[in-house]
């Protein structure tokens, strides 16, 4: 009964031990997280993001940036999806048609940009990396401005939502990228 007594009481120090390195990394984590998101223009919009993922507790600054440029991606590629799917929906007006298919156009583009820097963070090119995510936040301005030329048209309340969003989630890539201290 000895053994079995100083057994289980072994595996229950080392469990705890687990435990307390587990709490212990777990807080470290979180840590940086937070360090890195006061960092950025939009900490509330920082830490919900990178706590919505998974890899977040045991990424660096470089992941961290990544997984926001992913988010960002996925902004940028769900709202060229959508305006495409008005432009069948407009079939009509030949100038909503018009421009809502230059706004899916210069979403498209913003993906492609937010994929570019994706790989460039990997090279740890970072100065290209910001170069990449500084023109996908440009983009929806090219598609506010298509709106313009057309005064008839006006600008969905829908769109105007989705451009901010991507704006300011790009601005928080962009805050993490400068505390990284690349420049």
């Amino acid at each position: 009964m000895g053994s079995s007594t100083t057994s289980a009481t072994f595996s229950l120090v080392i469990l705890l031990l687990l435990l307390l390195q587990h709490d212990h990394l777990a807080s470290a984590d979180s840590s940086l997280i937070q360090k890195t998101c006061k960092a950025t223009k939009y900490y509330a919009l920082c830490m919900s993001s990178l706590k919505s993922d998974p890899t977040s507790p045991t990424a660096d600054g470089k992941g961290l940036a990544a997984i926001i440029v992913r988010i960002a991606t996925t902004n940028a590629t769900a709202t060229s999806s959508y305006l495409s799917s008005q432009v069948l929906s407009s079939a009509n007006d030949a100038n909503a048609k018009k421009v809502l298919k230059e706004c899916a156009d210069k979403y498209g583009y913003a993906g492609e940009a937010l994929q570019g820097s994706l790989q460039d963070l990997a090279a740890e090119s970072y100065d290209y990396a910001y170069m990449h995510i500084t023109a996908a936040a440009d983009y929806p301005n090219a598609c506010h401005n298509a709106f313009r030329r057309y005064p008839a048209l006006a600008y969905p309340p829908e769109l105007a939502r989705r451009e901010d969003a991507l704006k300011r989630i790009c601005d928080v890539v962009l805050g993490i990228l400068d505390s990284l201290g690349w420049d």
